[in-house]
């Protein structure tokens, strides 16, 4: 289904939990009538106990708070906040709650991994936030990088309609009956910006592809510089032949990955893709100061001035020194010249201090999954 472009929203980027949780409360604190909030990881940290706090206050002065949660991303949930939460009388839903762990299914792959939040159908947001501190206590460490947006304005419909309906479908499958919600909270559809965006879904129904398409049109559409900062990052064939093609005809493709490991499997397969992006001309960089768990991609659609040593035209506000290029100089962008926007920031302005380039590798060898030994493609690994 193509994407359905709003006029009149304004869009707010924000950046990590130190600007989404006070948001996000803020947000709860103000609902008057109803409170919606979707989300794969539900922490009993201190951003999930102050989530859950807001929550609680929202409903017991008569807001209608529904809060829905993945069974797997947060299995702990139901024995720590979920209590505190229906005490104070919010609705709680869990999405496919994990009874047999460690029996394969393959429903168990289908997972709530939807970061949606909606308040009074006044403003929304949208985004990759988990509820979970970016700080790990145990390993100081700089913040989690991610982001999210808070939006106003006629793209709020469509948000609203969407957490209304899959509360529906979850509440039926759970119950085994259908649950007629409350009659909607009127919708602030009216402009509130000048930004066109657009709202779009993945499922496993009608919405499939529907992700993935948005992304193929913006990429067949760039002319200037494409950028994807994405944490797991393992592109189908159509994905990849659409940045080698981006790559062919003269656009300045830029990916941004995760530099920790993670997941080891995803980790080193993602690795065995570097070499065809890297001989069609793409830079790619790994980010290395802690996890990376955005999933964002800024094209240009025009021509844009490329990056020089000594200076960016389009640098972001408080970039650090030290990134390296492709060519092995340094990277310094200059101060920040009024461009705070996300579309105009220079590739490198992310988190520089913990970019790294992937190490060179000879041609025709892939990083074997066993760690510092390699292995040639259709040879068997010597370990």
């Amino acid at each position: 289904m193509k994407a359905e472009f709003l006029p009149g929203n304004a869009l707010e980027l924000l950046e990590t939990g130190r600007d989404f949780f006070p948001a996000l409360i803020a947000a709860i604190d103000a609902a008057q009538r109803e409170f919606h909030l979707e989300t794969y990881i539900f922490e009993d940290d201190a951003s999930g106990r102050a989530v859950a706090a807001a929550l609680c206050r929202a409903a017991q002065r008569g807001v209608a708070v529904r809060v829905l949660a993945d069974g797997f991303g947060a299995a702990h949930f139901s024995a720590t906040l979920r209590p505190q939460l229906e005490a104070a009388g919010v609705k709680v839903l869990i999405y496919r709650p994990e009874i047999a762990r460690f029996r394969l299914r393959r429903h168990r792959l289908r997972r709530l991994h939807r970061k949606l939040a909606v308040a009074d159908g006044r403003c929304a947001f949208v985004g990759g936030i988990n509820i979970v501190d970016d700080i790990d206590a145990a390993r100081p460490a700089p913040p989690r990088f991610d982001y999210a947006v808070r939006i106003e304005g006629p793209l709020l419909a469509p948000i609203h309609a969407s957490v209304r309906r899959l509360w529906t479908l979850v509440a039926w499958a759970g119950l085994r009956r259908r649950l007629r919600l409350p009659a909607a909270s009127p919708v602030t559809a009216e402009p509130r910006g000048s930004t066109r965006a657009a709202f779009v879904i993945r499922d496993n129904l009608r919405h499939r592809r529907d992700i993935e398409e948005a992304y193929l049109e913006a990429i067949d559409r760039a002319r200037g510089e494409i950028l994807i900062a994405n944490a797991y990052f393992l592109p189908g064939g159509r994905f990849r032949q659409a940045l080698l093609g981006a790559a062919a005809r003269g656009v300045r493709v830029t990916v941004l990955l995760q530099g920790r490991v993670e997941y080891a499997l995803q980790h080193y397969a993602t690795q065995s893709l570097y070499d065809i992006l890297l001989r069609a001309g793409i830079r790619i960089f790994e980010y290395h100061s802690s996890f990376l768990h955005a999933k964002v991609a800024p094209l240009a659609l025009r021509r844009v001035p490329r990056c020089v040593r000594g200076g960016c035209p389009g640098a972001a506000r408080g970039a650090g020194a030290g990134a390296r290029r492709a060519d092995g100089a340094a990277h310094r962008p200059a101060p920040a010249r009024g461009h705070a926007g996300l579309r105009r920031r220079c590739p490198l302005a992310w988190g520089a201090r913990g970019l790294r380039r992937p190490a060179p590798r000879p041609a025709g060898l892939v990083l074997c999954p066993h760690g510092a030994r390699r292995c040639s493609p259709g040879r068997p690994c010597a370990a």
